[in-house]
């Protein structure tokens, strides 16, 4: 009765389209989680991910957990995450996506998840690295370590989110460093993101890691734009 009351007094909404939730629903409304764009890459081997970075970075395996298109459900249960101060969204793609990856052979083999980071100046603004609970998530699904200081951010960049497929910009590409070269050697890293779109984010923070001596990589990111 008590949380009846509660609900009543504070009612909470979908963080995708922003209609009130059902007492028994939980961030997403039903609708909204039946609804929502599932890309499916790693159910059915699809490559489209390997294409993106094809002649630019070498990679293992490449999954996106949702398709992410301008004004529609993902991009604002994004902007909640990013900019509402719903850090929680992080976790909870996480935990969806790793339920998924910890049931395929191909993803069991994963040592570390690495996020993509932020810069200092960003993170103290915003109080958080938006990728973090949804590495933390995944990490602990397919019972991998979790590392958030050998790749960093030493250069504040603009936003990749609304540049097309193929104008990256080149600033990103030195925008990243390693702390450690031989920490990861030999390891099958998984780099974590929230958005993937041209690719110049993840390619730049790749090609740092693959300094490391042996090692293989992977990529999983929330979302990836059509």
């Amino acid at each position: 009765m008590l949380q009846s009351l509660r609900y009543f007094l504070f009612p909470k909404t979908c963080y995708a389209c922003s209609e009130s939730l059902q007492a028994s629903e939980y961030m997403i409304c039903t609708q909204c989680r039946h609804y929502l764009p599932l890309t499916q890459f790693h159910l059915y081997n699809d490559s489209v991910i390997q294409k993106v970075f094809y002649g630019r970075i070498m990679l293992e395996q490449a999954t996106a957990l949702l398709y992410f298109e301008k004004k529609g459900p993902v991009q604002k249960l994004l902007h909640n995450l990013k900019y509402n101060d719903k850090e929680e969204i992080s976790t909870f793609l996480g935990d969806w996506l790793g339920r998924e990856l910890a049931e395929l052979p191909s993803y069991q083999v994963i040592d570390t998840i690495i996020p993509v980071p932020i810069h200092p100046k960003k993170k103290k603004k915003r109080g958080y690295n938006q990728v973090t609970g949804f590495a933390i998530a995944l990490s602990k699904h397919l019972k991998a370590s979790y590392i958030n200081d050998i790749l960093i951010k030493s250069k504040n960049t603009k936003t990749q989110v609304f540049k097309g497929r193929f104008s990256r910009s080149d600033e990103v590409l030195d925008a990243f460093s390693i702390t450690d070269k031989h920490a990861l050697e030999g390891k099958h890293i998984l780099l974590v993101d929230d958005i993937l779109t041209t690719g110049a984010t993840l390619e730049a923070c790749a090609l740092q890691l693959l300094k490391i001596p042996k090692i293989k990589l992977s990529i999983a990111t929330m979302a990836i734009a059509k």
